[in-house]
């Protein structure tokens, strides 16, 4: 196997010329991305969506960072705010409607442990999968090999070395499970803050409308 096809079987490649030439379209992507006027927000959407894998009307905050763009799969309604960075060696698929705090940085590539075989070139990539209605807050790193339930919420500042649940609060170094999401979060939008009655009844509403539990 050639090194496109030895790093898309999910086996340890080395990055040579012909990886590299794939590198280079997504930059030229990037390129277009990262310079576009930040409120051309139709055009970035049409960026997104040539860059990604798959998508469905995504948006972000620029600069935006990648390695290929087309391993990124992404599902409706997703945001990621300024300087998201996504390590895309393997496959990095993300539910829908999920958000993504400024500085969020998802890694799927890895280097070995020892140092002579690190040296020699090669280096791999494991995939990171997203489920839906997920909030990842800024600064958080989510590496290799990661699976992160749906609806969950995952602080600032995590940074995420293992699998977590869905339906839960997860934070820290590395990022633990706090407690689980339950009915009583409904009343709050932050912390002991309750909505008042005029949000209150217009997210009641839009439930109505939308279908929403």
């Amino acid at each position: 196997m050639n090194h496109i096809e030895r790093r898309n079987a999910g086996l340890p490649y080395i990055t040579d010329e012909a990886v590299m030439d794939q590198q280079v379209q997504c930059r030229k992507i990037l390129q277009r991305l990262n310079t576009i006027n930040r409120w051309e927000f139709d055009e970035i959407t049409a960026i997104l969506s040539k860059l990604f894998g798959t998508s469905d009307n995504p948006f972000v905050n620029p600069p935006f960072y990648c390695d290929y763009g087309s391993n990124i799969h992404v599902g409706k309604g997703f945001f990621a705010n300024y300087n998201c960075c996504i390590i895309d060696v393997a496959r990095v698929t993300i539910g829908d409607n999920c958000m993504l705090a400024p500085n969020v940085a998802i890694y799927t590539a890895g280097h070995p442990v020892h140092p002579t075989t690190r040296n020699s070139g090669f280096e791999y990539g494991v995939e990171v999968t997203v489920g839906d209605n997920v909030w990842i807050g800024g600064n958080t790193v989510i590496l290799p090999g990661v699976h992160i339930g749906n609806n969950t919420v995952i602080g600032a500042g995590s940074v995420v070395t293992r699998d977590v649940p869905g339906f839960v609060i997860a934070a820290g170094n590395p990022c633990r499970v706090i407690r689980e999401i339950t009915e009583e979060d409904r009343k709050y939008y932050y912390k002991d803050r309750e909505w008042d009655p005029e949000a209150r009844s217009m997210i009641e509403d839009w439930a109505k409308e939308t279908g929403q539990p």
